[in-house]
């Protein structure tokens, strides 16, 4: 019994001795959208809606899903609003395009639409930097195709 007392004092002691590992390498690194960042952005989608005289909705939100912009073009009907915010958290929480979620509700998977706060429609697009997603972005207001142009010319505006 004495023994095995000394024997776990002894390894609790050993324990104690070894250099403990960095707390650093413990956490994740990771990559934050700017507001600097969603400015370009936005700047971005909005000379597209504007190019193509398209009355859109944009919104912008970060890694969890908040809001980091909205713009809402003059004559924009108001319902774009929250279904560009829909589409962009979408992107983000589902790490694709939202047009992937449309095309699997048109092909059958109606189930989806049972899940809440989703919104399978095309115009949403996550921002990714490294394969990690930062935030998304998300377009309404004219046909889901040329909201995804709108969001998509936005994305661009991150690349170098």
């Amino acid at each position: 019994m004495r023994s095995r007392f000394f024997l776990v004092v002894a390894s609790l002691l050993a324990l104690t001795l070894l250099p403990a590992a960095p707390a650093v390498a413990q956490l994740a690194q990771t990559t934050t959208l700017t507001l600097e960042a969603a400015k370009r952005m936005m700047e971005a989608a909005e000379a597209e809606a504007a190019r193509n005289g398209w009355t859109v909705a944009i919104a912008i939100v970060d890694a969890g899903g908040d809001l980091v912009m909205l713009h809402r073009r003059d004559g924009t009907q108001l319902a774009s609003i929250e279904i560009a915010r829909g589409k962009a958290r979408t992107a983000v929480r589902f790490k694709r395009p939202t047009k992937a979620l449309e095309d699997a509700v048109n092909g059958g998977r109606t189930v989806l639409v049972a899940l809440g706060e989703i919104t399978p429609l095309e115009g949403g697009i996550p921002i990714e930097v490294d394969g990690q997603v930062i935030g998304g972005i998300g377009v309404s207001g004219v046909m889901s195709s040329q909201d995804a142009l709108v969001a998509q010319a936005g994305l661009a505006a991150l690349r170098p």
